[in-house]
């Protein structure tokens, strides 16, 4: 890591560190939970332009698998709002901003920050644990693969799982019934997920953006307090 990328990395920690704290003590302890829930558009934003900010050697390969998500997001989204094939019945609110066919177009941003910082995550994992297997028999490049893929979708749609309650009380998106989260999404997810992370592992960019690793965690963490106190 170049002493350049090393200021990106931790100037990108401080403002998600802050964007999150003061965004949780907002919601929880202030009289301005709605102003910090209106804003919430405003920090999805800055958390995928930090991704960007913080990544080396931008090149084709990253911005296609950006697009792809992008995209991706979108499209299983309006399948999901308007005919319930895909996730279950649900609706978004209001809080994220514009919509395209019911689906707001933030939701393709935080499809490209879950997926990539969850391949990055794995990633990151395989090569220490390959690192501490050398001199001993390697797996297969297909079991390494499939383990990959599969680990990655499984973080995703942990993620999820960890938001979905917390998303509901704010009004991101109701379930049909109300509160009723189904099995469905969630295998949406992983399905989806695995989809997705495929293409992170065949598409050769760079890998090593720490602050994706980062900003997993505090997203998670994010939400586990929001969950456990709201």
């Amino acid at each position: 890591m170049t002493l350049a990328n090393n200021n990106k990395q931790r100037i990108a920690l401080f403002l998600a560190l802050l964007f999150h704290i003061s965004g949780a003590i907002g919601m929880l302890f202030t009289p301005y939970r709605q102003w910090f829930i209106d804003n919430t558009p405003l920090n999805l934003v800055l958390m995928a332009a930090l991704l960007v900010y913080t990544q080396d050697g931008k090149n084709t390969s990253f911005w296609l698998f950006a697009v792809l998500c992008f995209i991706t997001g979108i499209t299983v989204e309006i399948i999901g709002v308007n005919t319930g094939y895909l996730f279950g019945d649900y609706a978004y609110g209001n809080v994220m901003g514009m919509k395209v066919y019911n689906v707001p177009l933030l939701i393709g941003i935080t499809w490209f920050t879950t997926i990539f910082c969850a391949g990055i995550i794995m990633h990151s994992i395989s090569i220490w644990v390959m690192q501490k297997m050398a001199g001993a028999p390697q797996p297969s490049k297909a079991v390494q693969f499939f383990s990959f893929v599969t680990d990655a979708a499984l973080l995703a749609t942990l993620f999820d799982w960890v938001m979905e309650p917390v998303a509901i009380e704010l009004q991101f998106w109701q379930w049909v019934p109300a509160g009723e989260i189904p099995l469905f999404n969630y295998i949406c997810w992983l399905a989806i997920s695995a989809g997705l992370l495929t293409v992170f592992r065949l598409m050769k960019f760079r890998k090593d953006n720490l602050f994706a690793v980062h900003l997993l965690i505090i997203q998670l963490l994010f939400f586990l307090v929001l969950q456990t106190f709201l």
